[in-house]
């Protein structure tokens, strides 16, 4: 057999040649069966160094082995020659010494040197071997346990990396949605400054894989923007409508004013007629038709606790509807679908058109979208076909038309709460 190396006292000794005939001596002493170790190595071959070409010539050292080398007490020692290893990989001889020298250094494998540095061995008759020198496999033994726990820390961490991408994902889809919400609803605040920033967050996102410690700090940054930006759009659509039942307050007040003044007043204006009445004496109706009040007029506190209640009243109505960017953003698969096919959503109709030609897709019938508009009216079908449809797409709902049937059902008894549906959504993608 040929020579991989100079003869015997030739080769220098390194820690990692040290460490390597250590795992070799230890691997003698368990027994594991060569498909368990092989497949332990390539699951972690990548992360622990090694490459292409040494794994393909670990590969065909493995071949030559036998099931009876790998038990306890012997050692899968390959004395295959040079030549045979280079027609075999296609590796020139220094390629071959290259990967050979790698997988030692890294403790894969260990060199077993005769006295004159030539490989050569022989078996018994049950095909045991008997003595040998070569490349040792024994580490790959000794190791099994010790890569099988990194495989699991590197699955988790790439289970890990892949949540906190979903999160990061959601984190920007409800920052750009409340932007957008914001910037279309012509709300007051600092948007552009956040877009900038949101444009800035977006140039850190990695290329590549990375590790989720630099994951974790960019979702905690994305989600402090989304914070801000949250707490700016809740700031800015108060605000709004705060002007807006301010402008209806004194539109009804206006109107009821209206109702209680006199519809005529006297016939002959130039005509002055005076009552003398003793201020001590006179009715209480009398002074009001001096002041020119309508006798019968509810009283001033009376009319200003029914204002009270009907702006109370206007208030709790809205506070419990669903708006369309609400909708959307917490539905953003739905949202995706709708904008492909519809563009610009404006308002509920468009909402209410593109989710009638969204509803085959999901299997729901014609009969049952109609019976869900006639029980529950155009827009609250439409929001429970945008959540149903969001929720098939995820895959937490296995039959739309059933769920829609059922939600009919609930708002029939009274038991459909559509707006926390939405908002817990919204809360568990931030989550």
């Amino acid at each position: 057999m040929s020579n991989i190396d100079p003869p015997s006292g030739w080769r220098k000794a390194t820690a990692g040649l040290a460490v390597a005939e250590q795992h070799a001596q230890a691997g003698e002493r368990v027994a594991v069966p060569k498909t368990q170790a092989f497949v332990a190595v390539k699951r972690v071959g990548a992360h622990i160094g090694l490459k292409a070409g040494d794994m393909l010539l670990l590969d065909t050292l493995g071949a030559f082995t036998q099931a009876q080398d790998w038990e306890e007490g012997r050692r899968p020692i390959v004395w295959a020659s040079n030549a045979y290893l280079m027609e075999q990989t296609g590796f020139s001889l220094s390629a071959l010494k290259r990967h050979a020298r790698r997988l030692a250094e890294i403790g894969v494998i260990s060199f077993k040197d005769s006295p004159n540095g030539k490989r050569w061995g022989r078996r018994d008759a049950d095909g045991v071997i008997i003595e040998a020198y070569g490349f040792d496999l024994s580490p790959l033994s000794a190791r099994v346990e010790e890569f099988e726990q990194l495989q699991a820390e590197l699955q988790a961490e790439r289970e890990l990396c892949q949540r906190l991408k979903r999160q990061v994902t959601v984190a920007r889809r409800m920052i750009r949605a409340r932007i957008e919400a914001a910037v279309s609803g012509a709300l007051r605040g600092p948007w552009t400054q956040f877009t900038n920033l949101f444009e800035e967050l977006l140039d850190r996102l990695p290329r590549r894989n990375t590790a989720s410690e630099t994951l974790s700090r960019l979702l905690a940054w994305f989600r402090e923007l989304q914070e801000r930006v949250e707490a700016a759009y809740l700031k800015a659509t108060r605000a709004k409508e705060d002007v807006e039942n301010s402008v209806e307050v004194i539109e009804q007040v206006t109107e009821q004013t209206q109702e209680m003044n006199p519809r005529e007043v006297i016939s002959d204006p130039h005509i002055l007629i005076t009552n003398q009445l003793n201020p001590v004496t006179c009715k209480s109706s009398e002074k009001e038709n001096v002041a020119g009040v309508v006798p019968n007029a509810p009283p001033e506190e009376q009319v200003d606790r029914e204002l009270e209640d009907w702006v109370a009243e206007t208030r709790k109505k809205r506070g419990t509807a669903l708006d369309l960017p609400t909708v959307m953003q917490a539905c953003p698969e739905f949202a995706s679908w709708a904008r492909n096919m519809g563009g610009y959503l404006k308002d509920w109709g468009d909402l209410h058109r593109i989710a009638g030609q969204l509803r085959p897709m999901i299997g729901i019938s014609e009969h049952a979208w109609n019976l869900a508009q006639d029980r529950l009216g155009p827009q609250i079908a439409t929001a429970a076909l945008v959540l149903v449809f969001d929720k098939h797409a995820a895959g937490e709902v296995a039959s739309p038309g059933g769920y829609l049937r059922g939600m009919v059902e609930k708002a029939g008894a009274g038991e459909l709460h559509l707006e926390r549906s939405f908002y817990g959504r919204l809360s568990g993608q931030a989550a």
